[in-house]
């Protein structure tokens, strides 16, 4: 029995050793991989298997002589990278026409994607499969399978490559031995370019490539070698001289976020670049705000007489929470307002809950705040007190806000409101804009910036008119040279002429717009609009949405009649009209948390049907990342250049960016080509944006 227990024993303390090592394993910050030339964790110009930790973005700048690569890559999931980028020829001009773009050189974008097969162990190698430039032109298109292995300061790396990654050809393609048809690759691209072009994958030459990365003693330094599967006898940029297969590099990291990179390529080729980093996840700023009440032990006396005025104040500063209406009855207290300054749902109720537990007598037990989103209640979070409490002073170690708080529809108000603060009258609000496009003929990047100025008059809670005008302080767009392009491929001219909008209008109206929104019913949401809707269309329109409270589906349905404006941006119209709507799904999949997937069908504005799909991931930080791609009954010759629509945008929250809580956020878009196929109409007011406090996604 003795030796049974210390055999017992022994392996208890082998347990413990071992769930002490996967927890130091777990703990240890995971390491910040540099970028390679053309973005995407790598070595200089081959890709490894690794991968940087979920929410890594990189922004990045790369001048090898006869390119300049401009790089994002996103850790979009802990087991896919992706890389957006913009390629500088230098070697060759935009145009052979001086009078079109002048003395610009080329520019190519380009858009890769990396998968993680494998994770590294203590032996077994980390694994990933990725696809290069895979939609486009396909400059540097090119797919490979690649290993990666450490062994104390030493990171080694072997892959196989295809395309523009296996032109040395040093080994038979290993797919050829499989089907006949791997092994030519066709040359050239399909319809238009923009498309996928699976045929070619992992077809024609194959070949092996490798290197390692040796972190120096000097923590900052770190120093790779690779030998290079490429011969750049295929380059866009001509024919590149090669006189070694070796390349090496030195890379300099400064703070953890920044990147000086010195390299030595092809054996005659100097090259640097530079990239900063940041994670979505932990983006952050400093906050001043009020800190949160304490909650003392005593509690006020039931005699207490409440001042309303004074505790809406109270709300107001400490929770940024603007009373609308208010009532008290003896054993519950029910708000309704709107949220100015706490996005994060629980900080925001938190710091009601502690207000009006030390301001209201301890006879009320109930409090119920009705968030409201224009004008219309949303969605009512009712307060257990008594819970509250024990949460806010923290009574147990384990006193959590969740057991105290609960979600549901509105409940319906019988009694008379003490205090009601009326909805009706004159508004007026400033907002800044940015639009940018990059790769045009005229300038790699234009841009025109300024203010949005709106106003508009509020009937009641559910009739408004409102009307913006924008206002160009900052632009280059005064450069263009033509307004219309030579692809004409007998579709209507619905989005391509938006030079014609923005040239030469330094002051316009962007909508006026009468509209009139209600609850139908439980979890019925309705409006209807008409008037200048935006810079390009003028009618009128309705929708309406189905979106339950916490529920992770929502469907909505909007139908609109249009007309072309003029292009002075006024109230002319072109004879052109179309009936254009759509049906929406809107979708949380509970089998990967923090995804929204918006799939909508219907008839678009160049009178094309087909579906829309939206994909767009948050981050702990409220930054949201998503793509989006169009396909309607338009061939890819119809289309034009690009084959079909497609589009990237960043969606933040400006408290990351400011010292002070906020609510409001900002978008960035990137759309490599943009055509009139697939294109939707710009509503001004969208439902599903109007409801997002019942069931929260971007916050």
């Amino acid at each position: 029995m003795k030796w049974l227990d210390v055999k017992v024993f022994r392996w208890s303390l082998l347990m413990l050793a071992c769930q002490s090592a996967w927890a130091a394993v777990e703990l240890a910050p995971l390491p910040v991989y540099s970028q390679l030339n053309q973005g995407g964790v790598g070595l200089i110009q081959m890709p490894t298997a690794r991968m940087n930790a979920d929410g890594d973005f990189s922004l990045g700048y790369r001048d090898n002589e006869e390119y300049r690569f401009w790089t994002a890559s996103m850790q979009l999931f802990p087991w896919m990278e992706t890389t957006v980028r913009y390629t500088d020829v230098r070697t060759r001009l935009y145009s052979d026409d001086p009078g079109f773009s002048g003395d610009q050189t080329f520019k190519d974008k380009g858009i890769d994607v990396k998968f993680r097969l494998w994770q590294e162990s203590a032996w077994s190698p980390a694994v990933s499969a990725g696809f290069r430039d895979f939609g486009g032109t396909g400059f540097f298109e090119s797919e490979y399978l690649a290993l990666a292995k450490r062994w104390g300061d030493l990171d080694l790396h072997v892959g196989i490559g295809w395309g523009y990654l296996g032109h040395r050809g040093n080994i038979n393609n290993p797919f050829c031995e499989i089907a006949e048809r791997f092994c030519e690759r066709p040359s050239g691209y399909r319809g238009s370019g923009g498309g996928f072009d699976i045929q070619r994958f992992f077809k024609g030459p194959a070949a092996i490539y490798g290197g390692v990365e040796y972190q120096t003693p000097w923590q900052p330094l770190k120093l790779q070698l690779e030998y290079d599967s490429n011969t750049y006898k295929f380059d866009q940029a001509g024919v590149l001289i090669q006189d070694s297969a070796w390349n090496y590099a030195a890379v300099y990291r400064y703070n953890d976020q920044l990147d000086l990179t010195l390299s030595r390529q092809r054996g005659n080729t100097m090259g640097f670049g530079v990239n900063y980093r940041f994670n979505f996840h932990t983006a952050s700023q400093i906050k001043i705000a009020v800190a949160p009440r304490i909650v003392p032990d005593q509690l006020p006396a039931a005699t207490k007489q409440l001042e309303r005025f004074d505790l809406s104040h109270k709300l107001y500063y400490e929770a940024g929470f603007v009373v609308q209406k208010y009532q008290l009855l003896p054993d519950t207290v029910i708000l309704h307002g709107y949220s100015l300054n706490y996005r994060n749902q629980d900080e925001f109720i938190n710091r009601i809950g502690r207000v009006l537990a030390t301001e209201l007598p301890e006879t009320v037990k109930s409090y119920r705040v009705t968030e409201v989103s224009g004008a219309i209640p949303m969605v009512e979070t009712v307060i257990d007190a008594d819970k509250f409490v024990h949460y806010a002073r923290r009574d147990s170690l384990d006193a959590q806000l969740a057991p105290a708080v609960s979600r549901q529809h509105p409940a319906p108000v019988t009694t008379d409101w003490a205090m009601i603060v009326d909805n009706s009258g004159f508004y007026t609000n400033a907002d800044l804009f940015w639009i940018q496009t990059f790769g045009s003929p005229e300038r790699f990047y234009m841009y025109q910036g300024g203010l949005l100025l709106s106003a508009g008059y509020h009937l009641d809670s559910n009739w408004s008119l409102n009307s913006t005008v924008k206002v160009n302080v900052l632009t280059n767009f005064d450069e263009f040279k033509f307004t219309r392009d030579a692809f004409e491929t007998g579709v209507p001219r619905v989005r391509t002429l938006v030079r014609e909008y923005v040239q030469g209008n330094d002051i316009g109206l962007e909508n006026l717009f009468g509209l009139w929104k209600s609850d139908l019913q439980k979890d019925w949401y309705a409006q209807a609009y008409a008037g200048v809707l935006e810079t390009m269309y003028s009618g009128g329109g309705a929708e309406v949405l189905y979106r339950p409270v916490d529920s992770r589906l929502a469907v909505g349905v909007d139908v609109n009649y249009v007309g072309q404006r003029d292009y002075d941006r006024t109230f002319g119209l072109f004879d052109y009209r179309v009936l254009t709507g759509h049906v929406t799904a809107y979708w949380q999949p509970e089998f990967i948390e923090d995804v929204m997937l918006k799939i909508s069908a219907g008839r678009y504005l160049a009178k094309d049907h087909g579906v829309t799909v939206d994909f767009s991931r948050r981050f702990d930080s409220g930054i949201v990342v998503g793509a989006y791609a169009t396909k309607t009954n338009l061939s890819a010759e119809e289309y034009g250049e690009g084959s079909f629509t497609k589009g990237f945008y960043l969606s933040f929250p400006f408290d990351v960016f400011s010292i002070s809580p906020s609510i409001g956020r900002g978008q960035l878009p990137w759309i490599p080509i943009s055509r009139d196929g697939g294109q939707q109409l710009n509503r001004p007011s969208q439902l599903f944006g109007l409801t997002d406090v019942r069931s929260p996604f971007s916050k």
